[in-house]
């Protein structure tokens, strides 16, 4: 069954996650997304762990993309490039900014080529202000967006947040950018330069924390396992293990005090309304806490589910793949790569009914698909 975006045609020029992950999404939903490569391949490629001498991230999130080596600097594959131009919709890049200009590939060269072309670029500050000629990594976007200000424990150091949350944020929004230019493009006929940074996609994503900064010019600081805006709404331990509840709505608020054996909490000044709880969030989540840790995870799962309260326990990655909904849901897929052999891969989280995103083909090898694509465009 074609995919949502069949037919549309994207070069790739992106390295590390945030570009890739960008096209990775269009991929997904069906766009023959053509990953072009230097000689010497993606930085990713040696970026561990490996199975058969691949990297198991490039392979991840370059799935469903076709491969060429094109040597940008050469005028016979700057040629090749041009050719691909033609017969493209989207072009994706994550340099600095210049660098496309430098290389004759800035907007005003491809928009001159192919007027209904979208340019989809990525970088770490963006294309315009001071910082905008500074290289950008997830880490110091983390610094520098305030993510790492409130992560944390109240009295610890910054903390980073293991995922690349700046570089896929940023991956989404482009692609969101990228299919409003493909919409407008129906009316207009033409393509746009559309273009995102790490760092606003990073920002954009703190929502609490600029609600809260604007409306009260407090700096938001650390609160550990708290939430800025509801109580209780946190993490637990519990006999054997760890567990989320989400017990700031009144109705769940008084299910989940009765469940502990205090149900004149809810009545309680300091609990009374989740504002009154999130000024006291030390106080009920102490009590909370005490009874939690009488009994296992599984038996309150048991208990809060029949109440309806909306809880989880915190599981490892081994128990992520292996869990029946996270199966039931397709997350776990597997694709036959050229050289690694029969690997699992994430699933499409996206479900469209009528033109559903899938995994059809693992990532190109350095170079894979060099001779169907020049044979077809020279």
């Amino acid at each position: 069954m074609a995919g949502a975006l069949d037919g549309l045609v994207v070069l790739d020029l992106t390295t590390h996650l945030s570009g890739p992950f960008c096209g990775m999404q269009l991929a997904d939903m069906g766009a023959d997304v053509i990953k072009i490569e230097s000689p010497q391949g993606d930085a990713m490629r040696g970026a561990p762990p490996f199975v058969e001498g691949e990297s198991a991230p490039f392979m991840l999130w370059n799935r469903n993309k076709r491969g060429v080596k094109l040597d940008l600097k050469n005028p016979d594959d700057l040629a090749v490039f041009w050719d691909l131009v033609d017969g493209a919709d989207v072009v994706l890049e994550n340099f600095r900014p210049g660098v496309m200009k430098r290389l004759g590939l800035g907007w005003e060269a491809l928009q001159a080529r192919n007027k209904r072309l979208v340019l989809g670029s990525i970088s770490g500050f963006g294309q315009t202000g001071p910082y905008a000629a500074r290289g950008g990594f997830d880490l110091m976007i983390q610094a520098m967006s305030g993510l790492m200000s409130v992560t944390g424990p109240k009295d610890g150091p910054p903390y980073r947040i293991p995922l690349a949350i700046s570089d896929v944020g940023a991956g989404l929004y482009l692609t969101i950018g990228i299919l409003a230019a493909l919409q407008a493009r129906q009316k207009t006929g033409e393509g746009q330069w559309v273009e995102t940074s790490l760092l606003e996609a990073t920002v954009s994503l703190g929502v609490y924390e600029a609600a809260s900064y604007f409306a009260n010019g407090i700096r938001p600081e650390k609160l550990g396992q708290a939430h800025r805006g509801s109580s209780p709404y946190q993490v637990f331990q519990t006999k054997d293990g760890w567990l989320t509840i989400g017990g700031a709505q009144q109705n769940f608020f008084r299910k989940l005090c009765a469940m502990i054996g205090k149900p004149e909490l809810a009545d309680d000044p300091r609990f009374k309304a989740n504002a009154d709880r999130v000024k006291n969030n030390e106080a009920i989540v102490a009590l909370l806490q005490a009874e939690i840790a009488k009994r296992t995870t599984d038996d309150w799962m048991v208990a809060l589910e029949a109440e309806g309260i909306p809880a989880g326990p915190v599981l490892h990655h081994d128990e992520v793949f292996a869990d029946p909904q996270i199966l039931a849901r397709g997350m776990v897929a597997e694709v036959e790569h050229a050289k690694a052999g029969r690997q699992k891969t994430l699933g499409v989280p996206l479900k469209l009914s009528a033109t559903p995103g899938g995994v059809r083909r693992a990532a190109p090898t350095l170079g894979q698909h060099d001779a169907e694509i020049r044979k077809k465009k020279r």
